[in-house]
This record gives C-alpha cells, structure tokens and sequence, in this order.
C-alpha cells in the first residue's frame, strides 16, 4: 500500500513541502523522511484517514527541526508560515498548481537541458537516480552528480518556484512541454500509468492556462490519443503490437477527446511536430489506418524535427505501404546501432521476408539492448517462434 501511496502522492507532497521550504534539497529530504517514518508508523498503526495530509504535515515538522538544530530557524521559520497542510482541502487548486509550479521550477532555462528531464523525473514522478539514470544511460554517478548541480544552481541562481508571468510564459512553454511529454513517455514506455496520468494533468492545465497556444493543445491531444491505447498494449504480461491490439479494450471516451482537442488545436493553427504526432496517432485509432498518410505526415515530422527516430518510425509505414523490403532500405541509412527499436523493427521485417538467420541475429541485439521485462519477454517469444 505504501508504494502504491507513494506513487501517487509524492509529487503532491514535494510540491507542498517546496512552497513551504523554498529549498529543493531540504524539500526532498523531507518529503523521504515522511515516507520512511510512514512505512514504519503505518505498519504498526495503519495508514491515516488524510495520508497526503499526514505526510505533508510529519516532513513540514521534520523541516522545521532540521532548520532549528542548523541554528537557522530564527533566519529561515518565516519560509515555514504557511497553513498547516492538515487543514488544506487536497482537491483544491493551490495543490495541483503547486506541482505545475515544481514543473516550471525543474524546467527552468538557466539549467542544463538534459538536467531538467531528469530533475522533473526526481521531483514530479519520484524516480530514483538509478532508474533515471538508465532511462539516460549514463552511470548512477553522472547523474547524481547532475541533479546535485542542478539543486545547487537552483538554490544560487534564485530560480523561482513559480508558473512564470504572461511576459515570460510563451518563451518558457517549448521547455516544459518537451519534458513533460518526455514524462509521459517514459510512463508508457515503463508501465508507469501513474507517471503517464501525472504528464496528462498537467499538460490539461497548461491547456487550461493557454487555451491559444496550438503545442499546447497538440501535445495533451497526442498524450490522450496514445495513453487510450494502454490497457491493450499489454496483455498477461507480454507486449501487443498495434495491429494485433484488442480495439475492444482501447478507451474510446479518450480517443474522442484527443481527437477534439486536436480539431481545437488545428482550429488555432497548430503545425508543430506535437500536432503532426497527434495527427498520426489520430489515423491510427481508425478503424482501417491510411498507412500512406501515415507515412507522409512522418515525412513532415522528419522535416520539422530532423530526427533518424522519425524516419525509423516513416520506414515502419513505408513498409505497410511498399513492404518490408522498401522498409529495410531505410532502415540501412540510418545510423541507430545502439538504438533497440532499430534492430527489433528491422528483426520483424525479416521475419516477414521469412529470413530467419537474419531476423534471429536482429532480434538478439534487440534483447541485449532490451530495458524492461516486457520488451524482454516480447522479443524472446519471436525468437522462440522463429
């Protein structure tokens, strides 16, 4: 149950300790100080009726006294006059805006750009430096280095823990829209439906903020569009490929709603690479896919964003259009060696041009860049079928 609490409710008290503390480090150590004190108090008592409340309470008090044994507390204390978390109705906006304010703060244009994916990943979905250190694949050391310099810059630079004003909101919007879609990748690609939820709410609120900003609209439409295929993505255990997904488990309430705020976000002009990527996971909710309006709008994509993994995601459609060898001459230009998708789209073409030996050589560098079980599982059962 704890785990199950902590995933939920960790951004929200984080953020709640940050309004109060204005200081990332001593936030974050309280928020786990709470946590550690719950999962032996909880065990023994039960958890309590409000645990956000409970939580944020216990790490606000164990701030308190750390400020006090430090002999700041006379500096510092009127950081700490906020109302008692106890007595804050959770539902209310000032919560769910402090979390898009903890989001701003991370996304803040004075860090690095890579540091505040993973910064947003520590504080917004409680990753630890492991996990967010593999999804970036560097050493548990780089990135704890990485995020202590970004907490250091915070606390130096004076970054505001704050949703900038008009002036400055459209500048900063590109930053955290990237990052949060990154979030939700990143839940989706792991399982984590609880991260995937969290980038969705936030991206509703940005939406809510800036109703005629077209990315802003785009980016919550493909995030919806996506996350309605979730349920059938996955089943007993083993990754679904799109065109072998029960449709029957898709949320359809979601597909409509992505596809009405994508109208919206086309009403007010959106051309970016979010609306392009809504447009695409649009046609591939219906029920017959244009696979070769598919694979012009990646030609878009690519246009706009330069990147070899949109040309590797163009070559899978080229290969509903034109085959799996017109496919494979694709896939021979780009340089992804070290990429998994690369190697397992490429073992399923050949598995399609029933090239055994060369699918099987593909999919097992696929599985040895494999990062989670279920990819893991997938990739071996082909292997098994071959």
């Amino acid at each position: 149950m704890l785990e199950e609490i902590f995933r939920e409710e960790w951004a929200r008290v984080l953020a709640s300790l940050m309004g109060s503390c204005l200081d990332v480090d001593l936030a974050e150590d309280a928020a786990q100080e709470a946590f550690s004190i719950a999962a032996q108090r909880w065990a023994r008592d039960g958890p309590p009726d409000n645990p956000r409340a409970w939580l944020v309470t216990v790490g606000r008090n164990w701030a308190i006294d750390r400020l006090r044994r430090q002999r700041l507390f006379a500096e510092r204390v009127y950081l700490l006059d906020r109302p008692e978390p106890s007595k804050i109705m959770v539902d209310q906006p000032m919560i769910r805006d402090e979390r898009l304010e903890l989001v701003f703060m991370c996304c803040h244009p004075a860090l690095a750009p890579e540091t505040r994916v993973a910064l947003t990943l520590r504080s917004l979905g409680g990753l630890s430096t492991q996990e967010i250190a593999r999804a970036f694949l560097v050493t548990e050391e780089t990135m704890k280095r990485r995020l202590s310099r970004a907490r250091t810059k915070i606390r130096t630079a004076g970054i505001p823990f704050a949703i900038p004003g008009n002036d400055v909101l459209p500048a900063r919007l590109g930053t955290v829209l990237a990052v949060l879609y990154l979030i939700f990748n990143q839940g989706y690609g792991d399982h984590r439906g609880d991260l995937a939820a969290e980038a969705i709410r936030l991206a509703r609120i940005l939406h809510e903020l800036m109703p005629a900003e077209p990315e802003a609209a785009a980016l919550l439409a493909l995030m919806l569009l996506h996350d309605a295929r979730r349920a059938a993505r996955v089943h007993n255990g083993e990754l679904v490929l799109l065109a072998d997904q029960d449709r029957r488990r898709w949320n359809r309430a979601q597909i409509n709603e992505g596809r009405a705020v994508l109208d919206h976000a086309i009403t007010i002009s959106a051309q970016g690479p979010y609306a392009v990527q809504a447009a695409i996971a649009a046609l591939q909710t219906e029920e017959r896919i244009d696979w070769r309006s598919v694979a012009e709008l990646y030609a878009t994509l690519r246009n706009l964003t330069g990147s070899t993994v949109v040309e590797l995601n163009r070559a899978v459609a080229i290969a509903e259009v034109d085959g799996p060898r017109a496919a494979l001459a694709i896939l021979d230009t780009l340089s992804l060696n070290n990429y998994r998708y690369l190697h397992s789209t490429r073992a399923e073409l050949l598995r399609r041009l029933n090239d055994a030996p060369a699918a099987e050589t593909a999919y097992r560098r696929a599985l040895d860049l494999a990062t989670t079980d279920t990819e893991r599982r997938f990739l071996q059962r082909r292997l098994t079928e071959l």
